[in-house]
């Protein structure tokens, strides 16, 4: 594997841990800048969204410009961002701050993800996606317990000053070992764009939407469903997540390797059945703790290793447009995990939370037959030609 896929990796990282970072620190941000947890809480929402919809479209507006010096470019204002963070006023200009690393992050994940399959040998793909979206899933599992441990200790803008130095360090590592890389060919915004009217990518995207949609139902919750059914204490919640974290970043890797061995398409369906199986039986596992585990286990392989697989079909499909495929797939991602969070709610608030396990499998069957759809055997549309 070339090593400058390791270097993208870290980038990844580096960026995809401020959306989460402050997640356990929102009481010490409200405190200090004297809004309601409520507000604080909309620190993570803006991001969510600003990351969505930012993705595609400066995915789309920077096509022409060498990758390594957009890059740069984009860590620099992600580092702009960041520091406006640490010495924030006001909860106006960190709101503003969420904001421009939001844009600046999701562009560069898209530009990681891309080198990364750009510049390793074509059978090698979905391995290296998959390495990169390890930094990604790594970034989200962490960011939470690193902010909280570092908040706790230093207040809640040292987690900034701590992306800060590591954003300075991912500069220099891009800086001096990271070659110059073309952009792709360009072609106009119709025919990017036009890519959603082939079925074979829309349904690609939905799929990505409602599997994670149907994994944020619950994961969501996880706290409140475990202490609920397992009657456990707040040192086994934190093993717990502990556990599904190094589940989660392992499953990028694992969705990678199957993809480059048995194929994108085999792989995707696989990991959907796994996946929609092991959190089906979450709820019947819960009496004994070992079994849970091993289900948790399975369940959060399989809720990250759909990336990789789903990357490399939609590079393969839509190889013209493979830039905003990964941004829009990005987008779904976040897009489905906020829909999910919404989703579990209204099934705690009617049912119960033992129920949100049973609603998350619905969701995965779901995303089989869009994944089924996406697969079928058609002529593709001439924006694929």
């Amino acid at each position: 594997m070339d090593k400058r896929v390791y270097l993208l990796t870290i980038v990844s990282f580096v960026v995809g841990m401020v959306e989460l970072i402050i997640g356990g620190i929102l009481d010490l941000v409200a405190f200090d800048l004297n809004v309601t947890i409520g507000q604080a809480g909309l620190l993570i929402t803006i991001f969510s969204l600003t990351f969505a919809v930012s993705g595609p479209v400066l995915s789309v507006l920077t096509a022409k410009l060498e990758r390594k010096k957009l890059m740069l470019f984009t860590l620099i204002v992600f580092l702009a961002g960041n520091i406006v963070a640490v010495f924030s006023p006001t909860y106006s200009i960190l709101f503003i701050s969420r904001m421009i690393s939001a844009a600046s992050s999701s562009l560069l994940i898209i530009l990681c993800v891309v080198m990364a399959a750009t510049i390793v040998h074509p059978k090698y793909r979905g391995r290296a996606i998959g390495i990169v979206n390890m930094g990604v899933s790594g970034s989200l599992v962490l960011g939470v317990p690193i902010g909280l441990v570092l908040g706790n200790a230093f207040g809640w803008r040292a987690p900034f000053v701590f992306i800060t130095v590591l954003t300075l360090l991912s500069i220099t590592g891009i800086y001096f070992l990271l070659e110059r890389v073309a952009p792709e060919k360009q072609i106009s915004l119709k025919r990017q764009f036009a890519s959603l009217k082939d079925q074979k990518v829309l349904f690609a995207h939905m799929t990505t939407f409602i599997l994670l949609a149907g994994h944020s139902t619950l994961y969501t919750y996880l706290t409140p469903f475990v202490k609920t059914t397992m009657d456990l204490d707040g040192t086994w919640v934190s093993i717990i997540y502990f556990v599904f974290g190094i589940a989660a970043v392992s499953g990028g890797a694992v969705g990678g390797t199957l993809g480059d061995r048995f194929g994108s398409k085999r792989t995707i369906l696989s990991v959907i059945i796994v996946f929609g199986l092991a959190i089906f039986m979450i709820p019947y596992t819960t009496f004994a703790l070992p079994l849970f585990l091993v289900f948790l286990i399975i369940w959060g392989m399989m809720s990250w290793a759909v990336t990789p697989p789903m990357q490399s079909y939609l590079m393969t499909i839509a190889p013209e447009t493979s830039s905003i495929q990964i941004g829009l797939n990005n987008s779904s991602l976040h897009l489905g995990i906020a829909v999910g969070a919404s989703i579990g709610s209204v099934v705690i608030d009617v049912t119960s939370v033992e129920n949100n396990a049973a609603v998350g499998g619905i969701l995965a069957i779901i995303s089989i037959g869009t994944a089924l759809i996406s697969m079928r055997n058609k002529k593709q549309s001439s924006a694929h030609a």
